[in-house]
């Protein structure tokens, strides 16, 4: 009885131990198997999770770099274009853009500046409304130690220190290009040739270069005579409005029109149109920007040229913060490369123009 007993106790143990042995061997194969496979065990997964974790808080002090941009205002197709440019460009270049539309209005500008003062920001950027009233507010952005691009029109300030490039066109050399293909079309003309000019913006950059340029050039030929040079803000609204009063009191005289931009070219032909005049032929039109809708106008033979004015400064401008931000020196004055077009180019170029 005690012998029987003790034997089945045995072969208990034993069963016990086998069990424990089986696990044992299958715990050893599937630690086998995974280091084989690649599949992390349960340990592994914790420790690559602890890692990852690690990483994305590293990766949390690494901040994108952030621009304040105020863009001075949406007056044109130009101007939208040249947003857009901006917004894709920084979202492209992981670049945290702020971006402030000022309306057309200086103390907006100097509101956004604030902001971005007050936000830290790593670079700031202006597209100016006008030249003048820049210095005390450009004063207070080198204070803060904050790095100052201007884009696209210039600031006149007694401390060009107070900024660290500008990025944009040569508005002057646009007025020579302009002045040159009038002289050239006008050439035969020995009789007087009466120019109105639709200026932009007043106190502006484009409408100060662009007007000097032109008037540069046509100076040295005395029967070229501006008969008119009046502000239609770069808008077609008042290209339109500017132009149907000029006609008013003065069609029989008007031979050439010269337009600081697209959009205020626009507005003067259908001004031209609906007084009864063939604008491209009783009045010679040249405009600056290159938008596509002025090709179009081209195409029909309604603009005679269009002087380029490249709105696409999104890229470079992402660029210059990004080399600013890597400690790179830049160069003061970064301009961007423009053609001249006329009417035998036109048909070739609608429907490529990116604005």
């Amino acid at each position: 009885m005690l012998g029987r007993s003790f034997r089945s106790l045995m072969k208990s143990k034993l069963l016990i131990i086998l069990f424990l042995g089986m696990i044992l061997i299958l715990y050893m194969f599937d630690s086998m198997h995974n280091s084989s496979t690649g599949f992390p065990s349960s340990e592994e997964k914790t420790a690559v999770k602890n890692v990852v974790n690690h990483s994305d808080q590293d990766q949390g002090l690494v901040r994108p770099i952030v621009l304040g941009f105020s863009q001075l205002g949406s007056e044109s197709a130009w101007r939208n274009a040249n947003t857009i440019s901006i917004r894709e460009a920084a979202e492209e270049a992981g670049i945290e853009l702020h971006f402030e539309d000022a309306d057309q209005s200086q103390s907006k500008q100097f509101e956004a500046i604030r902001t971005f003062i007050k936000q830290k920001v790593d670079v700031i950027a202006i597209a100016p409304v006008i030249e003048s009233g820049w210095e005390p507010i450009l004063k207070e952005i080198k204070q803060a130690g904050i790095p100052l691009i201007i884009l696209d029109r210039l600031v006149n300030v007694s401390d060009p220190s107070l900024y660290v490039t500008y990025i944009g066109s040569d508005f002057y050399e646009e007025g020579r290009k302009a002045g040159k293909y009038v002289i050239d079309k006008m050439n035969s003309r020995k009789d007087t040739v009466g120019i109105v000019e639709l200026v932009g913006t007043e106190g502006s950059t484009p409408s100060i270069a662009r007007g000097k340029g032109f008037r540069d050039v046509i100076k040295e030929h005395e029967n070229f005579k501006i008969l008119k040079s009046e502000s239609a803000d770069f808008t077609f609204a008042q290209g339109k409005q500017v132009m149907k009063s000029i006609l008013n009191n003065m069609s029989h005289e008007i031979n050439v029109l010269y337009s600081h931009n697209d959009d205020m070219a626009l507005g003067a032909i259908e001004a031209i149109e609906e007084f009864g005049l063939r604008p491209g032929k009783d009045i010679i039109i040249i405009s600056v920007d290159g938008t596509n809708k002025a090709f179009e106008k081209m195409a029909e033979g309604k603009i005679n040229s269009v002087v380029e004015c490249n709105p696409l400064l999104g890229p470079n401008l992402m660029q210059a913060v990004n080399e600013l931000m890597q400690g790179r020196s830049l160069p003061k004055r970064i301009v961007t490369p423009e053609s001249v077009f006329t009417e035998t180019m036109a048909l070739e170029e609608v429907g490529k123009r990116k604005y």
